[in-house]
């Protein structure tokens, strides 16, 4: 998939902190992965602003690189796919239901993709936030994936069930004994104009949680950091807190301090 536009591959290194090995492995496709979802955050700043989500890789890396701001999961999984394209991977993009806290069959809203190396195959998404991964997880075998305090896996979905059926792959995440779904694909690849149109969706239509309330994130190997509206959580993954925020200026200063972004003065906060 061509995005147009080079990519400034040593200001993205520098953005996500990374000075390590580039040659194409499983060992590097983990490292850059865990950079980058600790480093640019998961966050719909420009929706609440009405500014429009630009897909094309110049935006991206004007925005997330450039700009240091954070995007959600288009813009994050273009980006980091378009990355790992330019250092030899092999990508396959992907679109996804969120089944995240949902009972109903929701619209394909969400990006990842599979990365071939080292002859395996691995689910790769950056873009997730919420329980989100840090790492890949293995693709086809159902392998679980311990990612410091929080463990995933990839499962097919069963046959004759309401949400899936057997031609679907389902992300889970454990809480405890259970499994709980985080969102369902198929392998169909998708274009960027699929993207385009599922973009145009989640930033503009009335309905879209994007729309409709404030969401930063930021995970690290200790703690996922979350704001949603007036409330910020921290998840240990053995243990969460949760405080409503006194008002709007506190709401400004935790979007810089605690989450490196900017407070602009006609962001709306719900």
């Amino acid at each position: 998939m061509q995005l147009g536009n080079p990519m400034r591959m040593d200001a993205y290194l520098a953005r996500i902190g990374y000075s390590g090995d580039l040659r194409p492995s499983a060992a590097v496709l983990a490292a850059l992965h865990l950079a980058h979802a600790t480093h640019i955050p998961f966050e719909n700043l420009d929706v609440l602003r009405g500014v429009p989500i630009r897909l094309d890789l110049e935006s991206l890396q004007r925005k997330l690189v450039d700009g240091r701001r954070g995007g959600y999961c288009f813009e994050h999984n273009l980006l980091f796919s378009a990355v790992l394209e330019e250092l030899g991977f092999t990508v396959t993009r992907l679109a996804a239901r969120v089944r995240h806290r949902r009972t109903d069959v929701p619209p394909r809203t969400h990006m990842l993709m599979l990365v071939d190396v080292d002859e395996q195959t691995l689910l790769a998404d950056v873009g997730f936030g919420a329980e989100g991964l840090l790492c890949p997880v293995p693709f086809g075998s159902g392998q679980e994936s311990q990612q410091f305090a929080w463990t995933y896996r990839v499962v097919q979905g069963p046959r004759g069930t309401a949400l899936r059926d057997g031609h679907e792959w389902v992300l889970q995440s454990r809480h405890g004994d259970e499994w709980l779904d985080l969102y369902s694909f198929t392998l169909d690849p998708q274009q960027q104009i699929d993207y385009e149109v599922a973009n145009h969706y989640t930033s503009t239509h009335p309905e879209s949680r994007f729309v409709k309330g404030l969401t930063v994130q930021l995970p690290t190997p200790v703690a996922r950091t979350a704001l949603r509206n007036r409330e910020l959580t921290v998840d240990t993954g053995g243990e969460t807190t949760t405080r409503v925020m006194a008002d709007d200026e506190e709401i400004r200063r935790t979007l810089r301090e605690t989450f490196g972004l900017p407070a602009p003065d006609d962001l709306r906060i719900p």
